[in-house]
């Protein structure tokens, strides 16, 4: 009998559990299994071209890994699956288990809609630890980061799953669409346009650990380096995933390196995040903590806080390393950590900006862009999610780009009209007689105005 399997953010072939069910449940003289990615219009009107990108990317690569036999219909789930899976005769339908709000929704759906005796079976997450299994002694949910980094740790993770021996895929079945087509590659520079999919993750993760895995520690926090992992985008399609990443790290000569610790970290903001979702959902548009509900914000629907706001989209704010932050999004998909937390510091903490505004920009315009750690991310830097006591952070987007851009090489890469300027020189370009000569705009608000400002309205909640 024939299973399906349908695929969404686990678009590859090894480290899969739900492919090894569906192939267990296939088992027998004609037992196959149809690999089914669908398109749902949900998802993809909430994606910017960037990301459409990316999906493109990891599916070609997806369908050679299956030797063609993927198969991508378009339309709401809960229509195609079932249709399809009375199509073939299908005994069962098998996930990856969703814990985002709209899958969680979804899959209720598809459930629902199956005939009956079709079982919709969840193996697995896109995880290491399935969000909602680290509990804290009482049973409760952990509320900050640390804690939870050390109970996710000891709660550890299965062994990467093995391909199925004598897997076989139900070829034939038509699609809507091809799996992959041409992707528009935007602006071909710089490490964020690295592909998506399952070999070119395996590929750049082997370079991390032969290469990078030992500085990582020290050079992460560099946009001027190539300090990263760059497997933000793969880890949000699922073309690697992440207890291969740890299972890896764990067995490499430096997997016990500063770097590999703080690796491993970065690994467990992602899961606490994914974790905080899961058992918050209204936090993925809304604050998760109350305690600034009554802080003053500025409205984008003012022409004035429009045209900030605009500035700071288009990279023209004034401040060199906030721009090339943004003007590397706008080029490429992709911004560095260090970055995403500077110019969401400027938006909400120098422009006044609820960060809800910022964050749906960064899920329109990233190929990574995942909803959990890129919405829990600007509520930790709002100060609104789950750091115990943020109001008094604002990040000066000039001393930031002092320490992590020191020679800045990274801003004159993404801001040409400050190329005539050395060194750490064009991170204040108001200071030289020369520093506007060539169209950079000048500064749209004070930073220090702003910081203040910004107190002000905090301590305002407080009294």
């Amino acid at each position: 009998m024939t299973s399906i399997l349908w695929l969404r953010r686990d678009l590859r072939l090894h480290d899969h559990p739900a492919l090894v069910a569906a192939h267990e449940a296939a088992q027998g003289s004609d037992g196959r299994v149809l690999p089914l990615f669908v398109a749902d219009p949900t998802l993809l009107a909430s994606a910017g071209p960037a990301r459409l990108a990316a999906l493109h990317e990891a599916l070609t690569e997806l369908d050679e890994a299956y030797d063609g036999a993927l198969v991508v219909r378009r339309g709401r789930p809960q229509e195609v699956v079932p249709a399809l899976a009375a199509e073939l005769g299908a005994g069962s339908v098998h996930v990856s288990a969703e814990t985002t709000p709209y899958g969680r929704r979804r899959d209720a759906a598809v459930a629902d809609a199956l005939d009956p005796g079709i079982a919709l079976v969840p193996t697995g997450s896109p995880y290491a630890v399935t969000p909602g299994r680290v509990l804290t002694g009482a049973g409760e949910p952990y509320q900050v980061f640390t804690p939870f980094s050390r109970a996710w740790r000891e709660h550890g993770w299965r062994r990467p799953a093995e391909v199925p021996t004598g897997l076989r895929w139900h070829e034939g079945v038509a699609g809507d669409e091809r799996p992959g087509t041409t992707a528009d590659e935007g602006a071909a520079d710089g490490a964020a346009t690295d592909r998506v999919g399952e070999r070119s993750a395996l590929e750049r993760w082997s370079e991390v650990l032969d290469r990078g895995l030992e500085h990582y520690g020290e050079e992460r926090d560099r946009p001027d380096l190539d300090g990263t992992s760059r497997l933000s985008a793969q880890l949000k399609y699922g073309t690697i995933h992440p207890r291969t990443l740890l299972a890896e790290v764990a067995a490499h000569p430096s997997g016990r390196s500063t770097g590999a610790t703080t690796f491993v970290t970065e690994l467990a903001w992602r899961e606490f995040y994914a974790d905080v979702l899961w058992h918050r959902p209204s936090s993925a548009w809304s604050d998760l903590r109350p305690g600034l509900s009554a802080l003053e914000y500025d409205d984008p629907g003012d022409p004035a806080v429009a045209r900030s706001v605009e500035a700071w989209r288009t990279g023209r704010t004034g401040y060199p390393f906030v721009d090339a932050g943004m003007r590397q999004l706008q080029a490429t998909g992709w911004m560095h950590n260090r970055l995403r937390m500077v110019t969401a510091s400027f938006l909400v903490k120098d422009l006044h900006v609820w960060w809800v505004h910022g964050a749906r920009h960064f899920l329109e315009h990233l190929r990574d862009g995942d909803i959990a750690s890129n919405n829990h991310g600007w509520q930790w830097v709002a100060g609104t999610g789950t750091d115990a006591a943020p109001y008094f952070r604002v990040f000066n987007p000039v001393l930031q780009g002092e320490r992590f851009d020191p020679q800045g090489d990274y801003v004159r890469r993404w801001v040409p009209e400050l190329r005539h300027l050395a060194g750490a020189a064009v991170h204040q370009p108001w200071k030289r007689s020369d520093g506007y000569a060539h169209g950079y705009p000048e500064r749209v608000v004070d930073h220090a105005a702003e910081r203040a400002e910004t107190l002000r309205r905090y301590g305002v909640t407080r009294d």
